[in-house]
Parts: C-alpha cells; structure tokens; sequence
C-alpha cells in the first residue's frame, strides 16, 4: 500500500506579473494546480473556482479517474455560467492538472498546459500533453521542440476550463511505486527551464521544501515571466494495519488524524464508538466485601486476574478515545488558520497553521503561497503590522496578500 510520505505547495508570483493567477490544492491524498487566465482578476477567479470545485475530495475514491474527470467538468460548468453573467470576466478560463494518490496507482485528470512529471529511477517521465497550439504542431509533425521554445503562439492554449459549455478532460492512471517523486506545475516554471534542469535540480535537493524553492529560483532567474506554481509528491509503501501510521490525509504537519480526516479525505472513522461502549460493558461491577473473610480459594485467582485484565483494558481504551480527540482537534485546528510570514528567501508568505516549531524542530504550519513581495520592500511599521504573525481565517490573510500584491495595502 503507497502514501504520501512527504510534499511541498508554492507558489510565486514570478518578476513580471504584479498578480497570481496561479491556484494550488495540496491536500493528501489529492492535489490540484490551476493557471488562470482571461486579464484583470478574471484568471484568478477562474482558477480559484477549479481548485474550490475540488476541495470535497473524491466521493467514491475506488475510480479516481471518473471522480476526477467529473469535479473537473463541475468546474467548467461554473466558470463558464459565470464568465456569461458577469461582463468583467467574460472569457476567462484556467489549466488544470489534478492527481490522486490511491494504494497502488496515480491518477490524474488534465486540462490545459499545466502538468505532471514522475522522477523514477532518476528519469524524469512526462505524464501529460499539453493541449496547446505549439505542442498540437509538434504531435503533427510541423514543429520540433527545439522551434517551439522560440514560436511566438508558444502561449496559445487550445483546452480549457470555462471558454465552452462542454469540455473533454484528459485522464489516466499511472502504476506509482515506493519512492516516486511527483511534480506538478503551472507553465510558469516550464516555459523558463528546461526538463533536463528540472530533473538535475530535483535530483540535487532530497528534500522536498528545497527541492521546490530551487525550482521557483531557477525560473525566477531565467526571466520569471509567468506566475510560477510547483507541488511535489514524494511516495512511500506502508504495510496494511501498521501502527500509527500517518493517514494519507495527513498534511505535512506530523499529527496523526486519529479520528476526523481532513475534509478532502473520504471520511473514515478509526476510532468507532463502538470502543467506548465496549470499554463500559466490560468495566466489573463492585464486589460486596463478605462479613467473615474468607481465603481466597484457588478457582477464584484465575476470576480476580480476569478482572483486572478487563480493567486495564477499558483503561486503555478509555485512553485511546481520549487520546483521538485530542488529536484530531489539534489537528482540524492546524488546517483552519492562517498567518503571514516570510519564507527563507525574504519573500512575504502566508502559512498555514499556527506559528511556532515543537521540540525536534517540528514545524506545525506549512507554506500555502509565496507572493512576490519581498518584506525588506515594506516600511518598518507596515512590516511590523502585516508580519506579526496573528492568525487569520484563509480568505482573509489571501486578502492580505492580494491587496499587497496589488499596492493596495493600507
């Protein structure tokens, strides 16, 4: 049985764009990149709205590739019914590359440029084809790769979420093994590196978070022309009933969800009432001391250890569910807040979780998105207010981060 056993989310802005259009879902077991596009804000709304249609998760996971393919075309309809209502964000549209890991396969669904890679055996394996017009003259023939880094439509998508009614949604699923290293990514990052610099730089970086900011730099400092979205995916095999074992629903947070999987997970409980109710039916009733004691006779010390064991037992169960609760708590609290930070390269970031490292340097809040606003750029007293770390619900430190982006910022 695989799961995740490591991943990285991040997005950037890039050097030439004052807005992300770019959106990201990073929830194991299913993750999702979205590159916007349509001007103004209607990119962003559009890619918002696919990433949202996704947040659910998959409602029968036993086909990936259906489930996928239906919440991709759920999002087309959206996009496109708004894109006719409302003038501002009429013909916009998004990418869309989405992959669900399952116990022994990857599946994906697949629209646009967007895509998806597997690092196998130091290999870096293409697994979707971008429904673009340069990629469509190279399939025929009329264009070789090398031509079409140069070809001035090199940008012109021909599939998309949201500019019709009606979309085809490419899928297929993928035999994962231990080890795999998948990445998806907007074109921000393919468009400014080549894949043989890809695969050098995850090749170089075991760890994931370094593996993922390098990827962003080396775009950056190829010209940054686009937004730039990178997730990476590493895979692990795990032996069926193995002890507390993360749960593929687990984020990079090491908390085990004992007892409510995060709400894109198919919801699975793993500590039934069923537990509690036993631990009570098995607790003994209180003996009545006898008025002349008696020795114990040898039949009744086999009773006695039973008794003691049923205790113990109910003690630990009582334990175990006390234990879940307090788990899981702490775990839905960690994905239900938000704070604004930097990341290691100075840059303004908001962060999910809350803000402070346990014992082990265990950090209990992960990377949501990087914008392009280095925070040594703010006034001191901005800096102080916008950077102090206080917790926010998801859509207002986006807020934050979007009016900071746009200058807007009071």
């Amino acid at each position: 049985m695989l799961r995740v056993a490591e991943q990285y989310a991040g997005t950037d802005t890039g050097r030439q764009r004052r807005a992300n259009e770019d959106s990201v879902l990073a929830r194991s077991p299913l993750f999702v990149v979205a590159d916007g596009m349509g001007g103004a804000q209607a990119g962003e709304v559009a890619s918002r709205i696919a990433v949202e249609s996704f947040q659910a998760g998959l409602a029968d996971s036993s086909h990936p590739e259906l489930e996928l393919a239906e919440l991709a075309r759920a999002a087309n309809a959206r996009i496109h019914e708004l894109s006719h209502s409302n003038a501002e964000q009429a013909g916009m549209g998004t990418t869309l590359t989405a992959v669900y890991v399952g116990e022994e396969e990857v599946a994906i669904a697949h629209v646009g440029d967007s895509r998806a890679y597997c690092l196998r055996d130091d290999q870096l394996l293409r697994l979707t084809d971008d429904h673009s017009l340069v990629d469509e003259l190279i399939r025929q023939g009329r264009l070789t790769p090398e031509e079409a880094i140069e070809h001035p439509q090199r940008s012109v998508i021909t599939r998309a979420l949201g500019p019709e009614g009606v979309v085809e949604v490419d899928t297929r699923s993928f035999s994962a093994r231990p080890g795999d290293l998948y990445l998806l990514c907007s074109d921000g990052l393919t468009t400014m590196i080549a894949e043989e610099q890809i695969a050098d730089l995850l090749r170089a970086h075991p760890r994931l978070r370094d593996a993922g900011e390098a990827l962003i730099a080396a775009a950056n400092e190829a010209g940054g022309r686009d937004n730039i979205t990178v997730v990476l995916i590493r895979l692990e095999e795990v032996e069926v009933g193995e002890g507390f074992a993360v749960e593929q629903g687990a984020t990079m947070v090491s908390i085990p969800a004992v007892s409510a999987p995060p709400v894109t997970q198919v919801s699975r409980s793993t500590q039934p009432q069923a537990t509690v109710l036993g631990a009570a039916a098995i607790a003994p009733e209180p003996t009545r001391t006898p008025r002349v004691p008696r020795p114990a006779s040898a039949g009744s010390r086999p009773a006695g250890r039973r008794r003691r064991r049923l205790r113990r037992a109910g003690a630990l169960a009582f334990a175990l569910v006390v234990f879940g609760v307090l788990g899981s708590g702490a775990y839905l609290a960690l994905q239900s807040v938000y704070f604004i930070g930097t990341n290691s390269r100075g840059l303004v970031t908001m962060f999910e979780g809350l803000p402070y490292r346990l014992p082990g340097n265990l950090a209990l809040y992960s990377s949501r998105y990087v914008s392009g606003v280095s925070a040594s750029t703010l006034s001191p007293g901005r800096r102080r207010k916008l950077l102090d770390h206080s917790l926010h619900s998801e859509s207002d430190a986006a807020s934050l981060i979007r009016s900071l982006e746009l200058g807007q910022l009071e």
